[in-house]
């Protein structure tokens, strides 16, 4: 196993699962991120499902051995990651597209 790969993957992980659980309890979202995000719950369990998948790549390329269940794994992973991803989006803000100037 290189941990020089494994261990940065990991922490990278632990610390996007942290924000999101913060996200989801407190509804508290990075300083970067608050302006744009509209539900901070929703944002936060896309973090942490963007984690968990994070981890359970690593996790199927490093321990499993077999080639068949690593690349149905890997898929697997893809998805929740993708998951994660697709409730990031929806929880952002959208801009309104308004149709004049809204004074009669």
């Amino acid at each position: 196993m290189k941990l020089y790969v494994a261990i940065p993957a990991v922490l990278l992980a632990l610390l996007i699962a942290a924000s999101g659980i913060a996200g989801i309890t407190r509804g508290w979202v990075l300083p970067t991120n608050r302006r744009p995000v509209h539900r901070p719950r929703i944002y936060g369990w896309g973090q942490l499902m963007a984690a968990i998948a994070l981890c359970w790549q690593q996790v199927v390329f490093w321990v499993l051995s077999d080639p068949d269940i690593r690349q149905w794994g890997t898929l697997a992973g893809s998805v929740l990651l993708l998951s994660g991803l697709i409730m990031m989006a929806v929880s952002r803000r959208t801009r309104g597209r308004r149709q004049g100037s809204g004074t009669p």
